[in-house]
């Protein structure tokens, strides 16, 4: 492996991602600000603030230590992490093929007239960039 390639991040897990989901939300946060906004999950301060050390470790949050209270950050934004999510899935579950995941998606679960013509519009300009 080449030394000056970047390590490729680990996929969050549920609770881990709820934690993303705040600090993308809310920008830099402590993990008193993450917990109190995940407080209604009854998750308790120990579990966030061990969850937010493991997401450090693997690369999913950086943590500010200038500060008295640790303030940590989502190591990329929000489009990024779905964008390698998405990647990740369509690699495992449909053998690469992005069609696949179109079809499954929209058979799974019914799909709004604003989001078909969201999709609809993703696919003209899609369709653009190719020529």
């Amino acid at each position: 492996m080449d030394p000056v390639a970047r390590p490729t991040r680990q996929r969050p897990t549920d609770a881990e991602l709820e934690i993303l989901k705040v600090l993308w939300e809310r920008g830099p946060s402590t993990v008193r600000d993450v917990h109190e906004m995940l407080e209604a999950r009854a998750t308790g301060y120990t579990t966030v603030l061990k969850l937010m050390q493991i997401m450090a470790r693997k690369g999913l949050v950086v943590r500010d230590e200038d500060q008295r209270a640790h303030i940590y950050r989502a190591a990329e934004a929000r489009d990024q992490t779905q964008r390698r999510l998405v990647n990740d899935l369509v690699d495992r579950a449909f053998d690469g093929s992005p069609g696949e995941l179109v079809l499954h998606a929209l058979g799974a679960r019914r799909a709004s007239a604003a989001d078909l013509a969201e999709i609809r519009r993703l696919l003209d300009t899609y369709e653009e960039k190719k020529r």
